[in-house]
């Protein structure tokens, strides 16, 4: 794999993930805005994206650091495994968020959720990015646009077609894998002769466990409904 390949999957990865797992967000912002004059409902939706993205690639440089600390890619890797089965089978509900009356307040409320809610963002984008805080800030930059502006339409898309859905699952089980393989308490307990084939072994285990957990949990739902039919 050329250099530039790898570049630009690793920001296409953190990209696409930013994006899969900012929907909560994208509806956050527009709850919260709802209320605000139109021209203030601009500047709402802009900073308050921007201070999420701001504080998104502060954290994530943090995880970046605390990740070479051996046994937390495992213990991040099996978090990212749980949020991509989540992204899956969970149906999460808005109705709760609030209108904000004026412009800061809702920048405030903006940011302090999506400070609480990006911890499965920040994971995914770091293990993504393989410890390079220069695709970090690229990639979380890059994505603050289409987050802004076209967070309507891509969910719009994703829910016309949910196989972009169970592909960004797949994406994260795969990204899972690559971290868990990069930790360094991993050769203590196995004898790696070609590193490269443990990743890329790890990575398709964590698509597939993630798909076929999904995927088991759909049928058992839709027994339990036929049932109740």
């Amino acid at each position: 794999m050329s250099l530039d390949f790898a570049i630009s999957w690793e920001v296409f990865e953190i990209i696409w993930i930013n994006l899969l797992l900012s929907g909560d967000n994208a509806i956050l912002i527009a709850l919260a805005c709802r209320q605000l004059p139109v021209r203030q409902r601009r500047w709402g939706v802009f900073l308050g994206a921007l201070g999420g993205i701001v504080l998104r690639i502060a954290f994530t440089l943090v995880i970046v650091q605390l990740m070479t600390i051996p046994y937390l890619k495992i213990v991040g890797a099996a978090l990212l495994l749980i949020v991509a089965v989540k992204l899956l089978i969970d149906e999460t509900e808005h109705s709760d968020v609030k209108a904000k009356p004026n412009l800061w307040s809702a920048v405030g409320a903006i940011i302090m959720a999506d400070a609480v809610m990006s911890l499965d963002n920040v994971i995914a984008i770091a293990a993504a990015a393989r410890g390079s805080t220069t695709l970090i800030v690229f990639g979380l930059l890059l994505s603050v646009p289409i987050v802004m502006f076209g967070a309507g339409a891509l969910l719009k898309v994703l829910e016309r077609f949910p196989l972009l859905v169970w592909a960004g699952a797949g994406l994260l089980g795969w990204v899972a894998g690559d971290m868990a393989a990069a930790d360094p308490a991993l050769p203590t307990y196995v004898h790696v002769t070609d590193h490269g084939t443990l990743e890329l072994g790890l990575s398709i285990a964590g698509c597939a466990l993630v798909l076929v957990i999904a995927f088991v949990v759909a049928i058992y739902r839709q027994w339990r409904e036929d049932q109740r039919a």
